[in-house]
């Protein structure tokens, strides 16, 4: 009883006061055990005492394995989704004010508007601009006020000419736009006259809609972070620092946020909507750290069930995950929303105005996950089950929703009836602390918030399309790291909502910002939607 009594105090004991081995505690108790078996004096003689010491071992086998097991579904996850260290850690260190210096631009035109309605004279501390190159071609246009005086119909004579060149970009190539106007004057009443200046993007500014559009696109959508952008300007001979692409990219989304707003109401005008969130770092102010932020994305996307729907992401940000964010972007909506198990969202739903739809993704890469770090033949089985479900969708994908809901019900409802009993009867099989019954619990609460997808035929069997549209956002931050300030992810929002949106409707976004850039600051607020992607491809 003196040896078993011992292994009863050591298996009561601290455990972090023992000596470890690789600085893993339960290792130290281990060699501690298998040194007192090693030797044999140390075992006890009667069989009671032996059963005992048998039940205790067989405990901490089973706390051991249930650990080895946890770590290596912890570390297969580890490799499977680690991209490495990046290599421009130190080359990125300019990007760390690039968004609060587009968020600044952005406050800053607004107030511009201000002073120019109140007639106020521009700030003195405004820098100086360098000449645009001279080795780049001209393209001139000259806006002349006509041949007669619109007053008294005499003709008009030149007096000179006011030059105003901005630095436009063509796909491949720059070219320098002299819009020349001359300044006339009449030979009989001696008035004055002069073609105005056409609008444009930035009032006084020298960019043109195409290279504002570049820069955007350039930005957001191929993910080069502005002051890669300036360095490669630079090679072409174009000197444009990284503050000044900054301001322009702040200014150019406070110009373009009514048109986001209009995809905002396009989104949550549909019957069914896509939700997801992501994480984004973003500066402390004087803190010098970051903090972590997110990107919401609520999508529309109604292909699968109608060839003529007009599907769009509509993103925003905000500076935490609680749920009083997405209870703020959708306040007004009424409808479905597929989504992930995200607490936040309940308020929502006992709203009544959502209604939940779950995500069979989710529940098939938990599976995945499983299978990849131990091999299990039920993970296995499960994922095979579930793969039988996504066949069914494929061939209704297109079909109108009544279709698409009888297809369901006669097929893919007894396959899902039977995934949930075989799942639940697996459950008592297996471990209940094990990453397969973890697996196997989340399944089964998900799926009974899954089940409207067999009785509508507008809904979908997951929320692949909005996990979709994290992609762009997932790339980005790996290049510019974290954003500036809250205005800085709100002016990434914009930028993503309006790029995204046009890429869902197969139009080059940068063919459409650009002309959306030259024609925005002339059209008239009321007709914003006929600039949306869908509209301008069918103009």
């Amino acid at each position: 009883m003196e040896t078993t009594d011992r292994w009863i105090r050591c298996k009561k004991a601290d455990i972090y006061g023992r000596k470890c081995i690789l600085g893993i505690p339960f290792l130290g108790l281990i060699c501690y055990k298998i040194a007192m078996l090693n030797n044999a004096q140390n075992l006890p003689d009667e069989p009671a005492e032996l059963k005992q010491l048998v039940g205790i071992l067989a405990d901490e086998i089973k706390s051991q394995a249930l650990l080895i097991e946890k770590l290596k579904h912890q570390l297969t996850g580890m490799r499977q989704h680690r991209f490495g260290s990046s290599s421009e850690t130190l080359d990125q260190l300019p990007v760390s004010l690039e968004d609060e210096e587009v968020a600044q631009a952005a406050t800053e035109e607004t107030q511009k508007s201000d002073r120019n309605a109140a007639c106020d004279p521009k700030p003195k501390d405004q820098p100086k601009r360098k000449p645009l190159p001279e080795h780049l071609p001209r393209h001139e246009q000259v806006l002349s006020p006509g041949d007669a005086c619109g007053h008294c119909g005499g003709k008009l004579k030149t007096l000179g000419q006011d030059v105003t060149e901005e630095l436009e970009y063509v796909p491949g190539r720059f070219i320098v736009n002299r819009i020349v106007r001359p300044r006339m004057a009449c030979a009989c009443c001696e008035a004055f006259h002069q073609a105005p200046l056409p609008s444009r993007p930035i009032e006084r500014g020298r960019p043109g809609p195409g290279l504002l559009a570049h820069v955007l696109v350039s930005k957001y959508a191929n993910h080069l972070p502005l002051y890669r952008q300036s360095q490669m300007l630079e090679r072409d001979g174009v000197d444009l620092g990284r503050s000044t692409l900054t301001d322009w990219v702040g200014q150019s989304t406070a110009l373009l946020e009514p048109l986001a707003d209009a995809i905002r109401r396009h989104v949550l005008q549909g019957q069914a909507i896509f939700a997801d969130d992501t994480p984004v770092n973003m500066l402390v102010p004087g803190a010098g750290k970051t903090k972590t932020a997110r990107l919401w994305a609520y999508v529309r996307d109604e292909r699968p069930w109608n060839e003529h729907a007009q599907p769009a992401s509509w993103y925003q940000f905000s500076p935490d995950r609680k749920g009083a964010r997405p209870n703020a972007h959708l306040a007004s909506y009424k409808g479905w929303m597929h989504a992930d198990g995200y607490a936040g969202f309940n308020d929502l739903y006992r709203s009544g105005n959502v209604q939940e739809v779950a995500c069979m993704a989710h529940v098939r890469r938990k599976f995945v996950d499983v299978h990849k770090a131990e091999g299990s033949t039920i993970a296995e089985h499960a994922i095979k089950r579930i793969a039988k479900l996504y066949g069914i969708e494929k061939e209704v994908r297109g079909r109108p929703p009544d279709q698409r809901q009888a297809a369901r019900q006669e097929r893919a409802k007894p396959l899902f009836d039977e995934l949930e009993d075989w799942l639940q009867d697996q459950l008592p099989k297996i471990s209940g602390k094990s990453s397969l019954a973890g697996a196997i619990r989340y399944a089964l609460t998900r799926m009974s918030k899954m089940r409207a997808y067999l009785e509508y035929g507008f809904l979908e069997l997951d929320n692949n399309a909005a996990e979709r549209s994290m992609r762009p956002i997932a790339l980005g931050r790996k290049n510019y790291l974290f954003l500036g300030s809250e205005r800085g992810g709100k002016a990434a929002a914009i930028a993503y909502t309006l790029i995204e949106s046009a890429k869902l409707n197969n139009v080059d976004p940068q063919a459409w910002l650009t002309d959306v850039m030259d024609r925005i600051a002339d059209h008239k607020i009321n007709r914003i939607d006929e600039l949306l992607p869908w509209n301008w491809a069918t103009s």
